[in-house]
């Protein structure tokens, strides 16, 4: 953590290419050393014992989300949501609200009127939530404000740093700031599991002790100290993604296909988990939806290649469903996280 909050302390004065090509270089490596684990973790594939299954008896649930980093990818917004219109798809876009760019109302409007969902995507987009608790908890204040504000129903972090204890003094239905599996990303630890699940807060009523995988990364001394069963007490709904980010795929590692997203989207299908995927249209060129990535940016072509993949094969089987629509079918069950098998 000291050598995180460290690098977050230095990186803007380190030049944008020197980052790109010194992730690069260990991504490339650390590759090799997961293949067993990512982008398929096998472990990570077993439903929760108490899981209700999808509505509709659909097979899966396949969910899609966006980051907006910049100024560039607030402006690709309007573009990026007419194409997932075209196929038939809606998704959720989480907005900075303190940053380089304020979102405008009109284009929260313009997504929400045509059923796109909206999300707070941290507070400044700086890798420094988490440095204290003091400080997250004043960053919190801020960031409630800005979920009232928006009328929305998620959160998730830059860099998908996360505390799953500390959350609990956002307001919001879910988070989505985790994974099942990701050794690229700066907190690699990953919850191990393929469905969403149910975070308990302290005031919860418990009666089941906290054995998950899912929730290693909670401290001991934490108040979540077991699971409730039944409907009451507080708490919040964890969406982890579970395709590999499209950063990750076409910048960092440099493919030029969708071939990791399609295996693994097959691979969640086949186990009715949940599919969502994370992309950024700050890396997304128009201009050439063709080309392959340059290390900063990678062709929309490719993105919608996949999405006309999903729909093809899936259309039938897959509960297309936006993030708060997902968090609403786990909070009425409220589904403990995975035991740990062993």
């Amino acid at each position: 953590m000291l050598f995180r909050d460290l690098y977050y302390l230095l990186k803007p004065a380190i030049p944008l290419r020197v980052r790109r090509a010194a992730r690069r270089a260990l991504s490339i490596r650390q590759r090799r050393r997961f293949e067993r684990c990512w982008p398929i973790d096998e472990a990570s594939g077993r439903p929760p014992d108490d899981w209700p299954g999808w509505p509709g008896g659909k097979k899966f649930a396949f969910v899609l989300t966006h980051d907006v980093e910049g100024t560039r990818g607030l402006h690709r917004c309007r573009e990026l949501a007419a194409m997932e219109s075209r196929l038939g798809f809606r998704s959720s876009f989480n907005f900075v609200p303190e940053g380089e760019y304020a979102t405008p109302p009109s284009l929260r409007a313009f997504l929400t009127g045509a059923g796109f969902e909206i999300g707070v995507h941290d507070l400044h987009h700086d890798g420094k939530l988490y440095r204290s608790r003091k400080a997250f908890e004043l960053n919190a204040e801020r960031i409630n404000h800005y979920v009232k504000a928006w009328g929305a129903a998620g959160f998730r972090s830059a860099f998908m740093l996360h505390n799953l204890d500390w959350l609990h003094r956002l307001h919001v239905l879910y988070d989505a700031s985790t994974f099942d599996t990701d050794p690229f990303e700066p907190q690699p630890d990953g919850v191990k599991t393929i469905f969403p699940f149910w975070v308990p807060g302290p005031s919860s009523a418990f009666t089941a002790p906290l054995t998950s995988t899912a929730l290693d990364f909670v401290s001991k001394d934490s108040d979540l100290a077991t699971v409730p069963k039944g409907r009451s007490g507080v708490g919040y709904v964890e969406l982890p993604y579970t395709l590999a980010q499209d950063s990750t795929v076409f910048l960092v590692l440099g493919e030029s296909t969708t071939d990791i997203w399609t295996r693994k989207l097959d691979w969640v299908a086949s186990r009715g988990g949940l599919a969502l995927l994370n992309v950024h249209p700050d890396y997304m060129s128009f201009d050439e939806p063709s080309r392959a990535s340059d290390h900063a940016h990678y062709g929309a072509g490719l993105y919608e290649q996949f999405l006309t993949y999903a729909m093809g094969r899936y259309g039938r089987e897959a509960w297309f469903a936006l993030p708060h629509e997902v968090a609403a079918h786990v909070q009425q069950q409220q589904v403990a996280p995975l035991r740990a098998a062993g």
